[in-house]
C-alpha cells in the first residue's frame, strides 16, 4: 500500500485499531479496522468529488486543501495527485483513494492533509540528500519542532501575562490516542525548567517596570546588585514558585476554553478553523485563562518586589494583599493585560501563519530543506514585534499590579490605566513605556534553548511522535 513514512505512524495506527486497549493487535481487530476505516474513507471521497465523476482531480485536491486552510499552488495540488495516482491518468479514483489512506488512522481530513504535508517533506528529504528512511524522518521532525517551537515555546517568555498565544491545534487522531495530554505535560515541565533557569531577568525584568526612572538610572549591573545587596543570591528567585504553580491551571483552563470557543463560533469538526476564528478563540481563550489566574499574576508580582521578612510565603502574601487592600486588589492591572492580549495574538498569529504557508510552499513545492536560521528569524521577528506593540499594556499592568509598592506620594491616589499611560509619558517620555525592555529580551533565548531541550526530551520519553 502508499504507505509513507511519517514519524510516529505505526504507534498511531496501532492505537486507533487496537479496539480492547491491551498494547496489541490481533486478526479480528485488525478485519475490523480494515472494513470500518474503509467504509469512511469511501465516504470521504464522495464529499471530495464535487462533481460526482468518480474521480478526484488536482483541482478538488486543491480545494480540500483549501477547506482545511492550506492555501497551495496548482503545482503542489498536482504534486500531490501524481502520489496517490496509480493508473497514470493524473487522476484519483475510489480504488487508490482507500489503497493510500487504509493504513492512515484518521478519517478526519484535517488529519488527512496533514499527512499529506508530513509525506512530501518526507519524499522531499529523502530525494535530496538520498537519506535512509530513518535519517529523513529524524531531518523532517527536527524541522517541524523548530517550526512549533516558534509559535509554542517562545511566546511563553513575553511580557504579557506570560503565555498569551493561540494556543495550538490538536488533530483527532491526537486527541484519540491520548498524545495531547502527553505534548501539553511536556511544555509545562519545560515551561517550568526554564521559567526557573531565567527568574533571575524576570524579576529583574519587574522592578525595571516599577522602579526605574531617569533619575535613579535603575539597570541591568545595577539592578543585579541591588537585589543581591538586599537579600542575597536566593532573592533573584522570587516569585518564581507561583509563576511555574500557574503553568498548569492556566494550561488546562486556555486549551478547554480555546475548544470550546472553537465549537462556539461555529468550527467544523471537518476541517481546520480560518486564520480570523482562530484569532476570536485563542484571544478568548486567553482572556477566559487569564481572568482564572490573574490573581496568581498579582501575587507573582508583588512576591518579586518584595522586601526580605515582608512575606513568609505565597500564601502569607495573598492573606496580607486580602487584608490590607481588599479582594480588588487580585485584580488590579487586570483591564491593560486582557487588552494586551489582541495586539499580541493579532501579530503573533499573523506572522506565524506566514511562515507555516511560507514552509509548505517552500519545502514542499521546491524540494528545498528550510534553513533553520530562516526560522529563527522568523520566529524572533514574530515574537518582537509582538512584544513591541504589547509591551506598554504589560509595563502599566506591572504597575497596577504593584500599586502598593510604589512610593508614597501614590498612595492614596486611584491609579488608572490611562492615568499611568500619561504620567509616565510625562516624565519618562515614550521610552518610559518599555523600561524593563532589556532584560525581558535577554531572557528570550536561554528560554527557548531550555525549553526546546527540555520539550524534546520529555517528548520522546512520553513516547509522543509528531
Amino acid at each position: 500500500m502508499g504507505l509513507l513514512q511519517v514519524p510516529g505512524q505505526a504507534e498511531k495506527f496501532v492505537s486507533a485499531s487496537d479496539s480492547n486497549k491491551d498494547g496489541e493487535l490481533d486478526v479480528a481487530e485488525f478485519v475490523r479496522y480494515l472494513h470500518e476505516h474503509e467504509m469512511k474513507l469511501k465516504l470521504m471521497f464522495k464529499r471530495l468529488d464535487s462533481d460526482k465523476d468518480g474521480r478526484l482531480t488536482s483541482n478538488e485536491i486543491e480545494e480540500a486543501l483549501r477547506s482545511v486552510g492550506f492555501d497551495v499552488s496548482k503545482e503542489e495540488a498536482k504534486q500531490i495527485t501524481r502520489r496517490i495516482d496509480k493508473d497514470g491518468t493524473s487522476t484519483i479514483d475510489i480504488n487508490e483513494w482507500v489503497e493510500h489512506h487504509l493504513l492512515h488512522p484518521s478519517a478526519d481530513l484535517k488529519d488527512i492533509v496533514s499527512y499529506w504535508k508530513h509525506a512530501t517533506v518526507s519524499a522531499s528529504v529523502a530525494h535530496l540528500y538520498s537519506m535512509s528512511s530513518v535519517a529523513g524522518a529524524v531531518v523532517q521532525n527536527t524541522t517541524l519542532n523548530v517550526i512549533k517551537l516558534f509559535h509554542n515555546i517562545i511566546p511563553q517568555y513575553i511580557d504579557i501575562g506570560e503565555s498569551l498565544i493561540v494556543p495550538d491545534d490538536f488533530s483527532e487522531a491526537e486527541k484519540v490516542s491520548g498524545q495531547w495530554w502527553r505534548l501539553l505535560v511536556a511544555g509545562g515541565l519545560a515551561g517550568v525548567v526554564s521559567r526557573t533557569c531565567t527568574a533571575p531577568l524576570d524579576r529583574l525584568k519587574v522592578l525595571m517596570q516599577v522602579h526605574a526612572t531617569k533619575s535613579n538610572n535603575l539597570g541591568i549591573a545595577s539592578g543585579f546588585k541591588q537585589m543581591l545587596h538586599e537579600g542575597g543570591a536566593k532573592s533573584l528567585w522570587r516569585g518564581n514558585g507561583i509563576n511555574v504553580i500557574k503553568i498548569a491551571p492556566e494550561t488546562a483552563v486556555k486549551f478547554y476554553a480555546y475548544e470550546q470557543m472553537k465549537r462556539l463560533i461555529g468550527a467544523q469538526s471537518q476541517g481546520e478553523i480560518g486564520a480570523a476564528e482562530k484569532f476570536l478563540a485563542g484571544s478568548s481563550a486567553g482572556v477566559i485563562s487569564q481572568t482564572t489566574i490573574y490573581p496568581m499574576e498579582v501575587i507573582k508580582t508583588r512576591l518579586a518586589l518584595r522586601r526580605t521578612g515582608q512575606y513568609s510565603g505565597i500564601f502569607d502574601c495573598a492573606y496580607k494583599l486580602l487584608v490590607n487592600e481588599g479582594p480588588k486588589a487580585f485584580f488590579k492591572g487586570y483591564v491593560p493585560n486582557c487588552i494586551g492580549i489582541i495586539p499580541y495574538a493579532g501579530i503573533d498569529l499573523c506572522i506565524y501563519e506566514t511562515l507555516k504557508n511560507y514552509w509548505i510552499k517552500s519545502y514542499g513545492a521546491e524540494k528545498e530543506k528550510p534553513s533553520v536560521l530562516l526560522l529563527l528569524a522568523c520566529g524572533t521577528t514574530s515574537s518582537t514585534c509582538g512584544q513591541l506593540a504589547s509591551y506598554p499594556l504589560a509595563l502599566v499592568r506591572t504597575k497596577m499590579q504593584a500599586q502598593a509598592s510604589l512610593t508614597s506620594s501614590n498612595k492614596g491616589t486611584k491609579v488608572t490605566m490611562m492615568s499611568l499611560f500619561r504620567s509616565i509619558v510625562q516624565s519618562e517620555g515614550i521610552f518610559g513605556l518599555y523600561r524593563g525592555l532589556t532584560p525581558n529580551f535577554m531572557k528570550v533565548a536561554p528560554a527557548v534553548s531550555i525549553s526546546y531541550v527540555v520539550y524534546e526530551n520529555m517528548r520522546i520519553h512520553l513516547g509522543v511522535y509528531r
